[in-house]
C-alpha cells in the first residue's frame, strides 16, 4: 500500500529489534557428529541384535493416497495370532505391538503375517545365561537394519477389466444396509425366538 501527497506514515515500526529474535543454528554439524556416535554407541550395546524393530505394512489413510504402502506403528493381535506370537513377548524379540489399529483387509492381514513368518525363519534367541547354549544349523546372520533385511511388499495395480453380470447385478448398498440392520438387531431377534421357544414349551404342558 502506498501512499500520496505529503501526508503523516502511519504507525512506523522502525524499532523492532529483530536482532534479539533471530534463531541460529552453528551447532548442526557438531549434532550431527554426535548423533552419528549415538547410533554407533548403541549398535555396539546392543551386540547382535537389530537396533531396528520390524514394522508392519499398512495403507496410507485417505483415497488420496491408499494405494500406498509405508511402515506402521506395530502389528495387530489379530496379525500375532496367526503368526502364532503372544503379544506379551512379541516385543522383547524386535515385534512392536499396535493396540489401535484393526485388519480391515484380508490382503492386509496377510501381508503382515508372511513378514511376520520370514521374519521368524531367521530369528535367533540368545539365552539370557551366557552357561546355556544354542543349537545352530547355520552361522547367524546378523542384521542391523529390519527395514533393509525386509523391505516393504511393492504394490502391483490390478490390470482393468470387464465389469462381470454378477457384478452389475449385485446391489452394494442394499447389501451393506442389510449387513448394519442384521448386526444391530441380533439381541432383538435372539430375546424374540426365546420368548417364542417359551410359550411353546407353555403351550405343551
Amino acid at each position: 500500500m502506498g501512499f500520496s501527497k505529503n501526508q503523516r506514515l502511519h504507525r512506523n515500526h522502525f524499532r523492532k529489534d529483530w536482532q534479539s529474535r533471530v534463531k541460529t543454528w552453528f551447532d548442526q554439524p557438531g549434532k550431527k557428529e554426535s548423533r552419528r556416535a549415538a547410533r554407533v554407541a548403541k549398535a555396539t550395546k546392543a551386540g547382535l541384535r537389530p537396533v531396528e524393530l520390524l514394522r508392519p505394512a499398512v495403507r496410507c489413510p485417505t483415497i488420496r493416497y491408499n494405494t500406498k504402502l509405508r511402515a506402521g506403528r506395530g502389528f495387530t493381535k489379530a496379525e500375532l495370532k496367526a503368526a502364532g506370537v503372544r503379544p506379551k513377548e512379541a516385543l522383547s524379540i524386535g515385534i512392536p505391538v499396535d493396540h489401535r489399529r484393526r485388519n480391515k483387509s484380508e490382503e492386509g492381514l496377510k501381508v503382515n503375517v508372511a513378514r511376520l513368518a520370514a521374519y521368524k525363519e531367521r530369528l535367533v534367541v540368545f539365552p539370557k545365561k551366557g552357561s546355556k547354549k544354542v543349537k545352530v544349523d547355520a552361522p547367524a546372520e546378523t542384521v542391523k537394519s529390519t527395514s533393509a533385511a525386509f523391505p516393504l511388499p511393492s504394490f502391483v495395480a490390478e490390470a482393468p477389466r470387464e465389469i462381470t453380470a454378477e457384478e452389475r447385478e449385485a446391489n452394494a448398498f442394499r447389501t451393506l444396509r442389510l449387513a448394519r440392520s442384521d448386526a444391530r438387531l441380533v439381541g432383538v431377534r435372539a430375546e424374540r425366538i426365546k420368548k417364542r421357544e417359551e410359550e411353546e414349551a407353555a403351550k405343551k404342558k
